[in-house]
């Protein structure tokens, strides 16, 4: 039986930065503060403060999901208000004022304006919540079970997002078989392509092939945790054309991509790709807060009444801060400030690759999500360290940890951008240097 402390006791105070709690309770499973060393107090747009008082540059942006920074001001006071007027902050799937609010804003914002017309099905709280519903969805609509997904995507953790995520590292984890995924070649892996893509839907097409249609094509235009990979248009527009000429649906998983970080709404847009989902997460909440979003084409919306539920579907905060951030894409000044400043990133990251003629790196991106590829996951380690102990906070991901993503806040100011970069460009070449 615990025993508590003696009448007047004060509990033990803990130093700053002691991680003692966490060692002692919290489980093995924790992996970012294996990263990040510290412990945080404070943060605001692009910067963490820890209890020491040091400042980091976030440019890991909570894996994508401060997309708007931390504590944005204008979702704070929103927020703020939303609570002291005793708003419903949990409602299921009831009806409210801020989730209308919300959808009518998202419609007129981000629908409307492209010609789209989708209902909106909110699912459990993460990424991969609306995996899963566009997963059953698909197989519910098309009465088959096997869907085709690629290398290096990741889609979730959850068994059916784990079936078409492609890490061994993850997928071993499950437990149990993970099954009905034909896995082909992302665009730019070994043995992918258009051709690729073409030659498997002629083997489709032929019935002595021993292959079956898929329910769907589930994909990433640019895939994030697998290593920044960029799929082409005209591979994407294969990659529809293969599900569409085999009645399957494609899905288009943008659940990091998407909200603004390439430098529109969509990371498709402007590529006549027109997915039957749209699965979205992370950056639709603003404000850090979860919500998760599937866009369904009204024909496929074919679910009966509480046949796939969640109990985090109406978070009431969430919708209040969403709807702010939606405001963000009411005009074009953001989305080309993420432009310009997605150019000064690809810039700065092949000023690197430069100085280091002898190295094999590879740049890759798109807006506001770059990766260096250092084809090395033990430099890739050894450089996001020397960046922490810096005060710049960047995330390894794809194949072994060996590439490191730079995902600042799109709302980052811009001498916290060069700042962070610089200091990249020095964790770099003193870590590179040194091999």
């Amino acid at each position: 039986m615990t025993q508590s402390p003696a009448a007047g006791q004060q509990p033990q105070a803990h130093q700053p930065g002691s991680t003692d709690v966490f060692d002692r309770w919290e489980s093995n499973i924790r992996g970012y503060c294996r990263v990040y060393p510290t412990v945080f107090k404070s943060a605001s747009n692009a910067r963490q403060v820890d209890e020491h008082g040091k400042s980091y540059i976030d440019f890991f942006s909570g894996a994508g999901v401060l997309n708007f920074g931390h504590n944005n001001p204008r979702m704070k006071q929103a927020v703020i208000d939303f609570i002291e007027s005793d708003g419903v902050t949990h409602s299921l799937d009831t009806y409210t004022t801020v989730k209308r609010t919300f959808i009518e804003r998202f419609v007129e914002t981000v629908l409307q304006p492209r010609g789209m017309d989708y209902k909106l099905q909110f699912t459990g709280p993460t990424g991969t919540n609306a995996v899963e519903a566009a997963l059953k969805l698909a197989r519910k609509v098309t009465g088959r079970t096997n869907v085709i997904a690629f290398t290096h995507g990741f889609h979730g953790m959850t068994l059916g997002s784990l079936s078409a995520t492609a890490n061994s590292y993850f997928r071993e984890a499950a437990g149990v078989p993970l099954e009905h995924v034909t896995r082909l070649p992302f665009e730019t892996a070994p043995g992918g392509g258009v051709q690729e893509l073409r030659d498997y839907r002629c083997a489709l097409a032929d019935s002595s092939s021993g292959l079956h249609p898929p329910a769907a094509v589930l994909l990433e235009a640019v895939q994030a945790e697998g290593g920044v990979h960029v799929a082409s248009e005209e591979w994407l527009k294969e990659a529809q054309k293969l599900a569409h000429e085999n009645g399957a649906l494609l899905i288009v998983d943008d659940i990091q991509a998407g909200c603004g970080r390439t430098g529109s709404y969509f990371s498709f847009d402007g590529m006549d790709i027109q997915p039957d989902i749209i699965c979205l997460a992370k950056g639709i909440g603003g404000f850090g807060t979860p919500l998760a979003m599937n866009l369904l084409r009204p024909e496929h919306d074919i679910w009966s009444p509480g046949e796939h539920t969640g109990t985090f579907r109406g978070q009431g905060i969430s919708f209040v801060a969403g709807t702010v951030a939606l405001s963000y894409f009411e005009d074009d000044s953001l989305m080309s400030n993420v432009k310009k400043c997605g150019d000064q990133m690809r810039s700065a990251l092949l000023d690197i690759q430069k100085r280091h003629p002898g190295r094999t790196l590879d740049v890759r991106g798109k807006g506001m999500i770059w990766g260096l590829d250092l084809y090395d996951s033990e430099l890739a380690k050894a450089i996001t360290r020397k960046c922490f102990e810096s005060g710049l906070l960047v995330g390894p991901c794809g194949t072994g940890g060996r590439i490191i993503k730079l995902i600042p806040p799109i709302t980052i100011p811009g001498e916290d951008l060069t700042a962070g970069l610089d200091i990249f460009a020095v964790a770099v070449h003193e870590v590179v240097g040194n091999k």
